[in-house]
């Protein structure tokens, strides 16, 4: 998980040693709602309404994936992240449109997702490939 770009080693051993199985939810936006990272819903009449964080779940989980994400976004901003010198495109499109604490707390989701992810399948971090 420390290959990940805004995790680290503290961030990886964090998640290793405080996440329970992986395999406990049922997709990865649980594992983030578990974390605390998505939207709270406030749907009815099959009009999805979502809200502000719901900050119910692991703080200090929480607190590093938030951090990380802050990271990428200044160093995406120096044009030293991804390949090539440059953020990924959807990461730039969002900062292009959203203010900057906004874009860290959907990249720290991204973030949770693409964790519960490697460790369910097991699988190492592979960078997304550009179209």
């Amino acid at each position: 998980m420390a290959t990940i770009p805004g995790i680290g080693p503290i961030g990886g051993v964090s998640f290793a040693l405080r996440a329970p199985d992986p395999k406990a939810f049922r997709s990865a936006r649980h594992f983030a709602a578990w974390v605390g990272i998505t939207p709270r819903e406030n749907s009815t009449g099959g009009k999805q309404r979502l809200g502000k964080i719901s900050r119910e779940g692991d703080e200090g989980l929480r607190r590093l994936l938030v951090l990380g994400a802050t990271a990428v976004i200044q160093q995406a901003e120096k044009g030293r992240q991804g390949r090539k010198g440059r953020a990924a495109p959807w990461l730039s499109e969002l900062l292009a449109r959203k203010p900057k604490k906004v874009a860290a707390v959907a990249l720290a989701n991204k973030m949770a997702r693409i964790i519960w992810a490697m460790m369910v399948s097991g699988e190492t971090y592979r960078q997304p490939q550009e179209a």
